[in-house]
């Protein structure tokens, strides 16, 4: 028990950065985090001691993003100029661009590009911790990355597609 003890706390700061991306502000990060820690804790009969314990985490903080989600308008994401350095550095721009552009991302788009560019996740393991097909994964993946390169250089994202039944 010692042991996956100190496996889940070496989740956290990787849980802490994807949280931070998806919510936009320190504070729901950590809101987030939180919820993950405490129910990855109290079903920690369900995960499979074959599995990686990193997708099944990231899976309950997808599933309990989802969930605020449907609950609250999007809070909007506002940059203090106070994070900013007094004469911004070209580096600083770009990365505020970017972070303001990840943030167009459809959430579905952003969710997988994160997971698989800034975690280094298998898209194997994002198809298990977003419970969706690999092909899924996939498409997601592709379209968010085209549409980051879209909104980067100033043009407007591609038209979503339109879900048929």
């Amino acid at each position: 028990m010692q042991e996956l003890h100190e496996r889940l706390l070496a989740c956290l700061p990787r849980l802490r950065r994807y949280a931070r991306a998806l919510t936009g502000d320190n504070a729901s990060a950590d809101d987030l985090v939180q919820d993950t820690v405490e129910r990855g804790w109290a079903r920690i009969a369900q995960w499979r001691p074959d599995g990686d314990l990193r997708a099944w985490l990231f899976g309950i903080m997808h599933n309990l993003h989802i969930d605020q989600l449907r609950r609250l308008p999007p809070p909007a994401v506002e940059l203090d100029d106070a994070d900013l350095p007094a004469a911004p550095s070209t580096a600083a721009l770009d990365l505020r661009d970017l972070e303001r552009a990840l943030q167009q991302l459809p959430p579905a788009q952003r969710e997988v590009l994160l997971l698989v560019a800034l975690e280094e996740m298998r898209y194997e393991d994002v198809a298990a911790a977003l419970d969706i097909p690999l092909g899924t994964v996939m498409s997601r993946l592709s379209r968010a990355r085209e549409n980051l390169r879209r909104l980067m250089a100033g043009q407007p994202p591609a038209a979503a597609l339109k879900v048929v039944k």
